[in-house]
């Protein structure tokens, strides 16, 4: 094997050592945020179809599930594109102790997809119980 073929075989392995070291980092310490991601619009969903709410009782709510690490500036984006996928609609109301107070509730179109969303949730966690129970 010629010095360059040993050259570039041992850059390859470099490369793959490195790829796979990062990579594996790197899904150790997101898959974490790409669950409460995928799980934070089902819960934002879940509190506003339990009726009319103001933003902030929003956030308050979703604070007391630790294991989802929200703040005003994560949900709020999210209120708005679900407002503009017409999912939720805002009123404003007058408050006795500041400015206006933005209240969300769900449309027809949110009550159907938070119906459809619980009811994935329930087979995904129950399925995925059942292979936890059966590799336990």
């Amino acid at each position: 094997m010629s010095s360059d073929s040993r050259d570039a075989a041992r850059a390859i392995r470099c490369v793959d050592s490195y790829l796979a070291v990062h990579y594996t980092a790197a899904v150790d310490e997101n898959w974490t945020t790409q669950l409460r991601k995928g799980v934070l619009e089902l819960c934002l969903l879940n509190i506003i179809g339990a009726g009319r709410i103001y933003g902030y009782d929003i956030v308050r709510q979703l604070r007391l599930v630790d294991a989802l690490v929200v703040s005003e500036g994560t949900i709020y984006p999210i209120l708005s594109r679900l407002k503009r996928d017409g999912l939720v609609r805002t009123t404003l109301e007058e408050s006795p102790s500041g400015p206006a107070r933005k209240y969300y509730e769900l449309t027809r179109r949110g009550e159907q997809l938070l119906t459809d969303m619980n009811r994935y949730w329930e087979t995904l966690t129950r399925e995925i119980s059942a292979l936890r129970k059966a590799h336990t």
